[in-house]
């Protein structure tokens, strides 16, 4: 009797171990076949992108070789013809962390013909007006909001009303 009952619980354990090992073996090739699907899903976009970094390096290079044989490229829209001025890049620590450095490019539209001493002045005062910013000031997308507009409302204030828009080119917080 004692045969007979170790007989059947090995016989227990050996069928619960092959099922253990056919559900892991079913899952194996479940998550494999899965993969594949995925990988397949996913690799014509990374070629696709290839190929546009391709045809960006060539449009690149023909117009590199157009301003070589003195072609025009496209103008540039910031020209003091129309009225708009890039200032000089601001790089500047902030008044709290003093450690954090900030990089601002602006550039201002006029009403009538640009002013370059005028220009000069609003960009020493953003310059003076930046250095007196704290970190925690201009923190998320509300803080950025309320430094252009305080930088415009400073802007409009130097310049009489002369200056109708200021631009912001790049802005970096490091």
């Amino acid at each position: 009797m004692a045969d007979a009952q170790a007989e059947d619980g090995t016989s227990k354990k050996k069928s619960q171990l092959i099922l253990t090992i056919a559900g892991v073996a079913v899952l194996t090739l479940l998550g494999a076949g899965g993969g594949f699907v995925v990988g397949k899903l996913v690799s014509p976009k990374i070629v696709s992108v290839g190929a546009d970094q391709k045809a960006q390096q060539e449009a690149e290079a023909k117009k590199a070789e157009a301003a070589k044989k003195g072609e025009p490229g496209l103008p540039h829209i910031a020209t003091e013809a129309n009225g708009i001025v890039q200032l000089e890049p601001i790089v500047t620590n902030l008044a709290y962390p003093s450690e954090n450095w900030l990089r601002l490019e602006v550039a201002v539209m006029f009403d009538g013909p640009p002013d370059a001493k005028l220009a000069e002045d609003v960009h020493q005062d953003i310059l003076a007006y930046v250095r007196t910013v704290s970190l925690q000031q201009i923190e998320g997308p509300r803080g950025f909001q309320y430094l252009r507009d305080d930088i415009q409302e400073r802007v409009d204030l130097r310049s009489a009303g002369r200056v109708s828009k200021v631009m912001f080119r790049t802005f970096v917080i490091e």
